[in-house]
């Protein structure tokens, strides 16, 4: 039996998530064009006759501009440290760049075997492109091997490849376990993503969104979620005129919730600046009651 963790490193948007998310067949992390939409370790576990795999889904490391952007890089390198394999994934539509060298300078020096896939290689209209990206970095790290893929496709040869370089091992998790976060964390994060695609630039990646209640009754699950903005000019925009924009959120959101779930959802969802979110979660805690989310 193969067993080992696997930690997929990269810059932002190359399809680190996306290709989480179809190795294991469901949508563990979400996806979007904003630079950073990835900001906690998601492991993703997969499964089959004679192997487990745990993928460690890392947020982008880029050249950070604030305290956020500097705690999500060291999470990222925190996190590949022991794996049995690294996945260092490069963007070949848009080529390999200094951001790419200063991932690869720091991870080549810690004898972890690495194989480098060049994603979205389905976009590249000249594909001599892809060869010489490969011809520019192969003798930069000693690469175990080196895949053009396309996360969004078949991965079934990328599978076989890992697991040639896993040890032998007993199973961590169970057969039925797909991920190491809390449901409650994943319905926050499908809200997270929704607001993202809709409202683009107008609202910063640093946006949170907390799941206070998840509820299952049987037939249906309950889910509430507050999304936490840091200025009130934000809270408008998330909210929008009469209400369309958060409407719109809790549509898209409810939609993966259902998909995933298997159930029906009823979603509320509402908006609180970052002060008002704070006063309100220290009257609970004045009150007795635990937010596990603070």
């Amino acid at each position: 039996m193969k067993c080992g963790f696997v930690s997929i490193l990269g810059r932002p948007n190359v399809g680190k998530s996306t290709l989480l998310n179809k190795i294991i067949g469901e949508k563990l992390a979400i996806t979007s064009n904003v630079s950073g939409t990835t900001r906690n370790i998601i492991n993703g576990i997969y499964n089959d006759k004679d192997s487990q795999i745990i993928f460690v889904d890392t947020p982008g490391i880029h050249k950070p501009k604030n305290e956020l952007e500097r705690v999500t890089n060291r999470m990222s390198y925190d996190n590949y440290e022991g794996a049995d394999l690294i996945l260092f994934m490069v963007d070949a539509k848009a080529g390999y760049g200094r951001g790419d060298q200063f991932i690869l300078n720091r991870i080549k020096e810690d004898n972890i075997p690495i194989i480098l896939l060049l994603n979205k290689v389905d976009l590249v209209s000249d594909k001599s492109k892809i060869l010489d990206i490969i011809d520019k970095v192969k003798d930069e790290a000693n690469f175990v091997d080196i895949i053009p893929i396309s996360a969004r496709k078949n991965i079934y040869d990328l599978i076989n490849t890992i697991k040639k370089y896993l040890p032998d091992g007993e199973k961590i998790y169970e057969d039925d376990d797909l991920t190491n976060v809390s449901l409650k964390f994943m319905m926050s994060e499908y809200v997270r993503e929704k607001l993202l695609l809709l409202t683009h630039d107008e609202i910063p990646h640093t946006v949170s969104c907390y799941c206070e209640e998840y509820t299952d009754t049987g037939k249906t699950v309950n889910i509430k979620v507050v999304i936490v903005v840091d200025r009130d000019n934000l809270k408008k925009i998330v909210i929008g005129k009469n209400g369309a924009m958060l409407k719109e959120v809790g549509i898209l959101a409810r939609r993966d919730m259902e998909h995933f779930l298997g159930k029906k959802v009823m979603l509320e969802t509402y908006v609180k600046t970052l002060k008002d979110w704070r006063n309100s979660t220290k009257l609970l805690t004045e009150l007795g009651f635990e937010n596990e989310d603070n």
